[in-house]
């Protein structure tokens, strides 16, 4: 509380943010018995006792999902809203950036964040995605690999839960799973079609956080099995699906080690160099600085050890407005790279088809996830004219319509008998934005938010490798569809803005160097090594795959690191 001494705002460790990778972070730190601070710029949510809307019926919205006209006017992007989700929303007020370049910056400000929100897709890395910028020369070399993660990926995902198969792929390596769900006819159909007419691509169900065949681990978080209702943004009552409300919040909570302060927005990390470290090192990070949302009031934490997991932009934020005379330019930024390099995902590739078949089948119930194919453009060699590739998702099912072209008895009849249109199949691409030095983020020297912090200018665009990627995946999905026997063929480029895969990385990327990279392997800033960096802000290179489980697995591999080298007296 604001007014407590010194000694009451003193905890082992603090974790800034509480979403996929600080919930990760504080279970870890909380299991190993660190006295952990969790901060959170949002308010509080308790599961299943703070989701206001989760099972409920379309009837039961005033006005059956629509948000209305003057709610608009008050949220960020206010034509994706929806009163299903809309206490997840941003205010206009809370957080203004400015865009430079056009920019969709998904945010969720309460504890959990977007682990309440994300698609739960969770496809693990191979060394074909960590040796991706080592090939081509874009970006700098990955300090680990898969050898480095893989018994981390099996960790976390035997906590989270993951349902899916063992494909077998070289370029997706398998996964700790549980039963995956069943794909329809059109995708089983679709699935054969490539394997017959494609040697390099394959059709599998997407690995996703979702309890399926739940094990001792899951009953002793409070979690049962996912219910196929695909309500998962309103919030799981069930804890079917991971998030961090569900599954590492309350962990670290019966371990009686974890504080969690919401309401608490970041102005930077506390640095003093006149700290003495180990080896004659001088220097390191005391604490953090918060504004209390509520008051206004500037508080300040101390911690042996600060894990930054406020999201990729926000961490970067953060970072930036961490000054002292050791770095007038951002903590650790002796490079000038802090902000730099910043990627996403490209999604801007759609395609749907039609098809005449199954006229005797129809799918019943719900599916919370869907097909992939994996990345099949320069894998094992590069083989096209851009760099690196992409990943499809993939979805079928066969929908009902009615002939409304008429008034009266007639109109009313159809409208309560539906009739079964053909099956469709729709795909969206998953592309890797290979990460370029003048897409940044930087803080504006004037304005400032409400909280009298810096507002962050995001500067980020799109590039010549990123249109080719979506020509050829117009292209092959066409193709792919026509080798099918799909009708109604239509793929397009959406030309949608940088951002709206929700998927910023970078940043303060991972690296060998520290005159090239801001973070060593084991995610501690190279020059402050109590300072560890674990969402996607670590980020060197992208990939094609969904990245949260990448996240996590090395969030709980940098956690571990990091009690080891407190438990040595080493940060």
């Amino acid at each position: 509380m604001p007014g407590d001494s010194k000694d009451k705002r003193t905890y082992d460790a603090i974790v800034i943010g509480s979403g996929a990778s600080g919930g990760w972070a504080s279970k870890e730190l909380c299991d190993k018995g660190l006295k952990t601070l969790v901060l959170e710029r949002g308010r509080n949510v308790e599961h299943v006792k703070n989701y206001p809307t989760a099972s409920k019926g379309p009837w039961e919205f005033e006005h059956r999902g629509t948000v209305s006209i003057d709610q608009l006017k008050s949220y960020q992007g206010a034509r994706f809203l929806r009163e299903e989700t809309l206490h997840w929303a941003l205010k206009d007020d809370e957080q203004p950036f400015i865009q430079e370049k056009p920019f969709r910056w998904v945010r969720g400000y309460h504890v959990g964040g977007k682990s309440l929100l994300w698609a739960r897709q969770t496809q693990r890395w191979s060394d074909y995605d960590f040796e991706g910028p080592s090939r081509d020369a874009f970006a700098v070399d990955w300090p680990i690999r898969y050898k480095d993660i893989e018994q981390w990926y099996s960790y976390v995902e035997k906590f989270a839960g993951i349902a899916g198969n063992k494909d077998g792929l070289p370029e997706l390596p398998d996964s700790e799973v549980m039963p995956g769900f069943e794909m329809s006819c059109i995708e089983h159909y679709f699935k054969e079609s490539l394997k017959k007419n494609f040697s390099d691509r394959h059709l599998i169900q997407a690995r996703c956080a979702h309890i399926t065949d739940p094990q001792q681990i899951h009953i002793e978080q409070g979690r049962s099995k996912c219910q196929n209702q695909n309500m998962c943004n309103r919030g799981c009552i069930y804890g079917g699906y991971f998030s961090s409300n569900a599954s590492t919040i309350p962990w670290a909570l019966k371990t009686g080690n974890l504080t969690i302060r919401p309401h608490s927005v970041v102005h930077s990390i506390i640095y003093d160099e006149k700290k003495s470290l180990p080896a004659g090192r001088q220097g390191k990070a005391t604490g953090v600085r918060i504004i209390d949302a509520n008051t206004k009031e500037t508080i300040e934490y101390y911690a042996n050890v600060i894990f930054v997991n406020a999201s990729a932009l926000n961490s970067n934020a953060i970072l930036l407005n961490s000054t002292s005379n050791r770095f007038p330019n951002g903590l650790g930024n002796d490079s000038g790279l802090l902000g730099k390099f910043i990627s996403w995902h490209n999604y801007r590739g759609k395609a749907n088809a039609s098809y005449e078949g199954f006229k005797d089948k129809k799918t019943d119930g719900r599916n919370p996830s869907n097909s992939y194919v994996p990345r099949f453009r320069n894998v094992f060699k590069q083989e096209m004219d851009f760099l690196r590739g992409y990943a499809i998702g993939i979805g079928g099912g066969r929908g009902t319509f009615s002939n409304t072209d008429m008034i009266g008895d007639q109109l009313r009849e159809n409208l309560l008998k539906p009739e079964l249109g053909n099956w469709y199949i729709s795909s969206w691409m998953m592309g890797e934005s290979v990460p370029l030095e003048k897409n940044h983020v930087r803080l504006h020297t004037d304005l400032k938010d409400k909280y009298g912090i810096p507002q962050l200018i995001v500067s980020c665009e799109w590039s010549e490798n990123d249109d080719k990627m979506v020509a050829d995946y117009i292209e092959q999905s066409k193709l792919m569809f026509e080798k099918a026997g799909f009708t109604n063929i239509k793929a397009e480029d959406t030309k949608s803005p940088p951002g709206a895969d929700i998927h910023e990385m970078g940043g303060v990327r991972m690296g060998l160097d520290p005159k090239t990279s801001l973070l060593n392997k084991w995610n501690q800033l190279h020059l402050c090594k109590n300072v560890f960096v674990t969402d996607g802000a670590c980020m060197t290179s992208t990939g094609t795959q969904n990245p949260t489980l990448t996240y996590m697995a090395i969030t709980a591999r940098a956690a571990d690191y990091a009690i080891e080298e407190l438990k040595k007296g080493n940060i």
